[in-house]
């Protein structure tokens, strides 16, 4: 194995996410985490996972793919994404995604239009332009309001998102559920053990799962590939975003982060991955894929 050095999963991949927040065997782990989004505004106390692959109303419309897809036991919906690269229409795309909880809503015969509550959750692994929001604040709850007074117009359609590289504090700044959430996502591969700070059962639970040593060898093998996909997409982003700081030029930073998409999308198009799935991990639309 080339990664002894990592004890505990790393939560950014496909594999690692879905394995801690996408199982029914896990669901109590993706339960701790909404309400701790909540902060106790409301509770949930079960979920059931839904089909995470959506179709729209013709076969011809484009398949949208979640990471984790569940409702609670009241009805509400959850659609939870693990973002790991900045895409120009992102905010786009999760409203396009909320689109599909709210359509599935539907009864035939008599409806009074009456709609449970959708949620979308963005866990993002970059930060919104600088313009948008202050450095320091990370968590974003966004729901339609009113320009003229403020106020909520409609209270059943949320995106949150948390932009995970503002999340700063070490282990003894830890206080809130959220917090403590926020440090073992954006640190969980980093840890060699569990920190002190997080005693509460559920990370008991979170840190046994995590755990890389346990593995079945299949795990072992589609964690594997998944991690290679992670670092290899941001280690070509990386090295794209140098080539255009050196330029000098802004542009050269976006031009160069695209360019860095498309040779990902072009080794996975060689791998054999569909359109589908390239369209939805790079963010490039499905014109710019066939091109390669």
């Amino acid at each position: 194995m080339n990664n002894q050095a990592d004890r505990y999963i790393n939560p950014y991949t496909d594999f690692g996410f879905k394995k801690l927040f996408g199982t029914e065997l896990n669901k109590e782990l993706l339960i701790s985490f909404l309400n701790a989004l909540f902060d106790g505004k409301q509770t949930v106390r079960d979920v059931h996972y839904l089909n995470g692959e959506q179709l729209g109303g013709n076969a011809s419309d484009r398949r949208s793919v979640f990471d984790v897809y569940c409702i609670s036991e009241r009805g509400e919906r959850f659609i939870v994404e693990m973002q790991k690269v900045e895409q120009a229409y992102f905010k786009d795309r999760t409203v396009y995604y909320a689109t599909f909880p709210i359509q599935e809503q539907a009864k035939k015969g008599n409806w009074d239009y009456r709609l449970e509550n959708v949620y979308t959750i963005g866990i993002l692994n970059f930060v919104f332009p600088e313009d948008e929001y202050s450095e320091e604040c990370f968590h974003h709850e966004v729901k339609l309001m009113d320009t003229a007074d403020k106020h909520v117009f409609y209270d059943k359609l949320t995106f949150i998102y948390l932009e995970m590289p503002k999340f700063n504090k070490t282990e003894d700044q830890l206080v809130t559920m959220l917090d403590k959430w926020m440090f073992v996502l954006r640190n969980l591969s980093r840890l060699m053990e569990r920190p002190a700070a997080l005693q509460e059962r559920i990370f008991t639970r979170l840190f046994e799962q995590a755990e890389i040593a346990k593995f079945s060898q299949s795990e072992m093998k589609d964690y594997q590939e998944s991690l290679k996909v992670f670092r290899d997409m941001n280690s070509a982003i990386k090295t794209a975003e140098k080539k255009g700081e050196a330029r000098g030029l802004e542009q050269g930073m976006e031009i160069g982060h695209k360019n860095a998409l498309l040779e990902m999308a072009k080794k996975m198009k060689e791998k054999g991955n569909t359109p589908d799935d390239i369209a939805e991990l790079t963010g490039l639309s499905e014109e710019e894929i066939g091109k390669l």
